[in-house]
Order: C-alpha cells, then sequence, then structure tokens
C-alpha cells in the first residue's frame, strides 16, 4: 500500500540524514492523515487511487507556488517547490506522453463522435477517467481544444 511505503522512506530519509526528502514525506504523510480524518476513515486508511488523486493535486501546489516563486524573482524558493514536485511524483503513475495522450483523446472524439468546443468537456471527462493520474488534467484540457 502506498501509505505504508511512504511511511518507510520517511524512516529511510531520516536514517540516510535526507532533510529535504524527510519533509517533504512528512507532509504528505501530514495531507493523508488530514484526508482520512475529514472522511471518517483514521482507522481503515485512504484507498490507493484516492491517495494518489491527493499527491497529484500536492504535486500540482508545488507546481504553482514555484510559478509564482519564479515570477517573484525568488529561484531559491522555486527550486525549493520543484525539488518536493519531483519527490511527490515517485509515488504517482509515469506520465503519458504527448505523443500517448494524443491517441487516447483521438480515440475518444473519434468514439463519441463529437465535435467543436461545445463537446470540448464531454471530451476531456472521458479522456480524464481512461487516464486518471496519468496525466494532468491542464494538459488534457488544452490538448483537447487544440483536437477540437
Amino acid at each position: 500500500m502506498l501509505k505504508q511505503r511512504i511511511d518507510q522512506d520517511v524512516k529511510k530519509a531520516l536514517l540516510g540524514g535526507d532533510k529535504v526528502l524527510a519533509t517533504t514525506l512528512r507532509g504528505l504523510k501530514s495531507a493523508i492523515l488530514y484526508a482520512e480524518v475529514s472522511k471518517g476513515l483514521r482507522d481503515s486508511g485512504l484507498p490507493d487511487e484516492e491517495i494518489i488523486q491527493l499527491l497529484a493535486k500536492e504535486a500540482k501546489k508545488r507546481q504553482e507556488s514555484a510559478d509564482l516563486y519564479k515570477q517573484g524573482g525568488n529561484m531559491e524558493k522555486a527550486e525549493a517547490e520543484l525539488t518536493e514536485k519531483e519527490v511527490i511524483e515517485q509515488y504517482l503513475p509515469k506520465q503519458l506522453s504527448d505523443e500517448e495522450l494524443m491517441v487516447i483523446i483521438d480515440g475518444v472524439i473519434a468514439e463519441t463522435g463529437e465535435t467543436g468546443m461545445q463537446a470540448m468537456g464531454k471530451v476531456i471527462a472521458s479522456v480524464k477517467q481512461k487516464v486518471g493520474a496519468q496525466a494532468d488534467g491542464a494538459r488534457i484540457a488544452k490538448m483537447v481544444k487544440e483536437r477540437l
């Protein structure tokens, strides 16, 4: 289970003296615990699918923060955010390449027979359902918009 893997990696990071990794993983554990408590699943824990969704959101937050730090000229903090994002991405499924994602998008468009911008929402929803956490929603939306 993903939660146990993160727990083990925290211990390894602490024993290895890797403070950045340990701090990042502790933050992830905290986010998972918060989600478990809010859903009343403290004892049973979240399923891996929900943990993956949570981690994807955490990675996206780090990217957004890094972008804001870059805009503000604080490259040191931007790099720290990107480093945390890289740690989080180790626990996420491999991201699809643009080519792989485009094949799926084309398949969904052909399957549904939808064309034009009014179909964008339906196509995006279908693609998200097929790829799960293997592609970011914003990336899917951008590519679908280009295709339609």
